[in-house]
């Protein structure tokens, strides 16, 4: 009964999380750690901790992005205005991009070979 409740809580912790955009803080996880300890061989402790720890920085990470890109859409649009995300978000949509890659996701088209004039 004890797992069948641990599994409900880690399914609800992970699919109210789900919805946002940002990865998973300490909470997300730190869940996953902790059931991935208990799998190991009773480390929940230290597996929660190691998950909250990873969660942290991921979350860093990707605010740490989301503001480079909101800086790079202020030099292109100088006077917008709105939250680092959303334009973060504005700029992904403009360059194709995803939200955790500075690339765009199509590859570069090759350059056009331009054709020798004959004289």
């Amino acid at each position: 009964m004890r797992k069948i409740a641990l599994l409900a809580a880690v399914a609800s912790i992970t699919c109210a999380t789900a919805a946002s955009a940002e990865p998973g803080g300490c909470l997300k996880y730190g869940a996953v750690g902790a059931v991935g300890g208990h799998v190991a061989g009773n480390h929940s402790v230290l597996g929660a901790a190691a998950g909250c720890v990873t969660g942290m920085y991921k979350r860093h990470e990707y605010r740490k992005e989301a503001k480079a890109k909101a800086a790079l859409y202020d030099q292109e649009h100088p006077g917008s205005k709105g939250t680092y995300i959303q334009k973060a978000t504005a700029y992904d949509v403009e360059h194709s991009t995803t939200p955790g890659k500075m690339t765009t996701d199509t590859p570069a088209a090759p350059a056009a070979a331009t054709p020798a004039t004959a004289n």
